[in-house]
């Protein structure tokens, strides 16, 4: 069922997007604070100020659909029924996590017939070509799923991304690419690292769609995407979609971003996605402060517990360390053969 255009979303669809903003940012800023206790182990990627570009996006998806969000885009993970909860675990690498401490961040996914999330690989580029395959290969089902999946400015410059695109561009594959223009790859300028610094051009030279979005409107981003989905889903092809956002934090949060001007920072801080939803629902008349007030008290007190759970959780058994990483040889057996071998020789010694 194709999704409305966002004029017409209903009070009820307007809340739960403001919902999933604040539950992005929210999880964040308790991450953050953990970061900073040493209980975050590895590496902390923060969205903060390119929430809508993740939100509204997923949003736009329907049933069935397929996704791959990248380190900043957790909020697209929690509207597709991603929990806070496993994220806390899993950043904090405890057994509770997704993938009970194995890997980190947004490194999970599942596979549901209401909708996967295939799980991400640190190579930046990796995941076009591979939501390429998944469009494909669903299509050869006889089914009409759309894949979508994102890519940082830097991450446009890989061959991965190159390769994937103009195979999904040849093929015609359901396949939507939303190009997050932040401005920086790590401590690179895009004007650095790029002779064409607009993005969407390229998809004309791939011989696709392309459309520019304000990124930090997060009904404009599900709007554009919405379109680009409804092109794939009728065998039109992929889109390319660049949203013009800011990365307010640093590439990680050990990264100070002294390298980002001054101005540029306070330019950006005042284009704040949320703050800007929140004055769209209070002047539209969509919610009244008392409403939006209370969704945000409602959510500090589920993540509260959430945080508690985590914390409380074991880290993972060291025994469980190399059962489930390897593919099983014996179908028969639930653990691989090389795994057995290592456990008879430790029992030996």
């Amino acid at each position: 069922m194709a999704k409305p255009p966002a004029g017409q979303l209903g009070k009820l669809q307007l809340l739960e997007l403001y919902h999933y903003l604040k539950l992005n940012r929210m999880v964040e800023e308790k991450l953050t604070n953990l970061y900073r206790q040493g209980k975050v182990v590895g590496g902390l990627y923060r969205s903060l100020g390119q929430e809508a570009c993740s939100v509204g996006a997923a949003y736009a998806l329907d049933r069935g659909d397929v996704m791959t969000p990248l380190i900043r885009n957790l909020g697209a993970i929690f509207v597709r029924g991603g929990r806070p909860r496993d994220v806390l675990c899993q950043y904090m690498a405890r057994a509770a996590g997704p993938t009970a401490g194995r890997d980190l961040n947004t490194h999970f996914g599942w596979l549901r017939e209401d909708g996967s999330n295939i799980a991400v690989i640190s190579m930046l580029g990796d995941m076009v070509p591979i939501l390429a395959g998944a469009a494909i290969a669903e299509r050869m089902q006889g089914r009409r799923t759309v894949a979508l999946t994102w890519i940082g400015d830097g991450g446009t410059s890989t061959g991965a991304f190159h390769e994937g695109l103009n195979f999904a561009c040849v093929q015609k594959a359901a396949l939507v690419v939303i190009a997050e223009n932040n401005k920086w790859a790590y401590s690179t300028p895009t004007a650095k690292q790029m002779a064409n610094t607009r993005i969407v051009d390229r998809a004309q030279a791939y011989g696709c769609f392309g459309d520019t979005v304000d990124g930090n409107d997060v009904l404009a981003v599900y709007e554009v995407t919405r379109k680009a989905i409804e092109r794939a889903r009728d065998g039109q092809g992929p889109t390319l979609i660049e949203a013009d956002t800011m990365r307010m934090r640093g590439h990680a949060e050990h990264d100070d971003m002294k390298y980002v001007p001054r101005e540029m920072v306070e330019a950006w801080a005042l284009k704040d996605p949320i703050a800007a939803f929140e004055r769209h629902l209070l002047q539209s008349g969509a919610a009244t402060q008392p409403e939006l007030d209370g969704l945000v008290a409602s959510l500090e007190h589920s993540l509260d517990a959430d945080v508690a759970f985590a914390e409380a959780s074991p880290f993972p058994a060291p025994e469980t360390a190399l059962p489930g990483v390897y593919g099983d040889r014996d179908v028969a057996s639930p653990v691989p053969p090389l795994v057995e071998e290592w456990w008879r020789r430790k029992g030996a010694s």
